[in-house]
């Protein structure tokens, strides 16, 4: 089909051309996917780094018991690198069921949780400065990754704890196990036990789910560009 332009300041000039055959650069567009990020993703990626170096500072999870004797309740608290709280208490009423007394240097994991944390929330910012797609998508996995090991490892904990009893201890329940929930509420004898996510816990789900959800949108994205 034969089409024509007008040249500028030259009406009774035309231009003919076959479309396929030539080109005009300022009138073709054209939808395809870039390989650098949205400003946006990248200030919400810097968002992240610097909350999981907070992470590293505040209470990751927190365990509750409350019972008639207790009722003010007791707390004990895991950080990246130490636990605080009530746990020497705790301590000293789990001996009579035989659970294993908590100390921190039995937790290896205090030992490498703050450097990957670190890691993490370096890997963030680098990902930010370099603007690539691709990074932002292995960040995620990696981050999943490590969150889903995190749970894992730390249900495992709470299934020893619970499970492996000393059989010379002065009360045994037959079939009684005392595993405290990974999150949420367990009765365990008299005592209610809650468990939840602490600052540092929020933050980590908070930057998986951002995660999850820039790369989805970052993948799906198409820009228009002029060729």
């Amino acid at each position: 089909m034969l089409k024509v332009l007008l040249k500028k300041g030259k009406p009774n000039s035309i231009i003919p051309f076959i479309k396929g055959q030539i080109h005009l650069p300022f009138l073709i567009q054209k939808t395809m996917k870039t390989k650098s990020l949205k400003k946006i993703t990248r200030s919400l990626l810097i968002f992240c780094g610097i909350a999981l170096i907070v992470s590293i500072f505040v209470p990751l999870w927190s365990i509750y018991l409350v019972a008639p004797q207790y009722p003010e309740g007791l707390a004990m608290y895991l950080w990246s690198h130490k636990i605080s709280g009530d746990y020497e208490i705790i301590n000293g009423l789990n001996h009579y069921i035989g659970m294993k007394t908590i100390h921190e240097e039995d937790f290896w994991e205090f030992r490498v949780l703050p450097y990957i944390l670190a890691f993490f929330a370096l890997l963030a910012l680098l990902t930010a400065y370099l603007n690539k797609k691709s990074w932002l998508y292995v960040l995620t996995v990696l981050f999943m990754i490590f969150g889903v090991a995190f749970m894992v490892d730390f249900w495992l904990w709470e299934y020893d704890y619970g499970h492996n009893l000393d059989p010379q201890a002065a009360i045994q329940v037959p079939g009684m196990t005392y595993q405290p929930p990974l999150i949420g509420f367990k009765q365990l004898l008299n005592f209610e036990a809650y468990s939840w996510p602490n600052i540092g816990g929020g933050i980590m789900f908070g930057v998986a789910v951002i995660l999850v959800i820039l790369a989805f949108t970052e993948y799906r994205s198409r820009r228009t560009v002029a060729v």
